[in-house]
């Protein structure tokens, strides 16, 4: 599964992509993300508060309960705004 950060996550996180393999069982992005923020404190400083933390999972806006799988990409980004 492939994991990108944009924006200030990236900075928090400390990279901008990664490839990582979670357990069985990390079938959405919620426990995706569960997954990610137990690994280190950077990722736990990254998921910190969830609420200005978005998703997209192949390039498609997602919620916490969109399902995830080996071969995902799955993005995380600020809240978008435009104007």
């Amino acid at each position: 599964m492939k994991i990108l950060y944009f924006a200030w996550l990236r900075d928090k996180a400390g990279i901008s992509e990664c490839e990582v393999s979670p357990p069985a069982g990390t079938a959405t992005v919620g426990a995706l993300i569960d997954w990610l923020a137990s690994q280190d404190e950077r990722q736990a400083d990254v998921f910190a508060d969830r609420s200005v933390v978005r998703f997209a999972v192949n390039q498609d806006f997602a919620e916490a309960d969109t399902p995830v799988g080996p071969g995902d990409e799955v993005a995380f980004f600020p809240p978008v705004t435009g104007g």
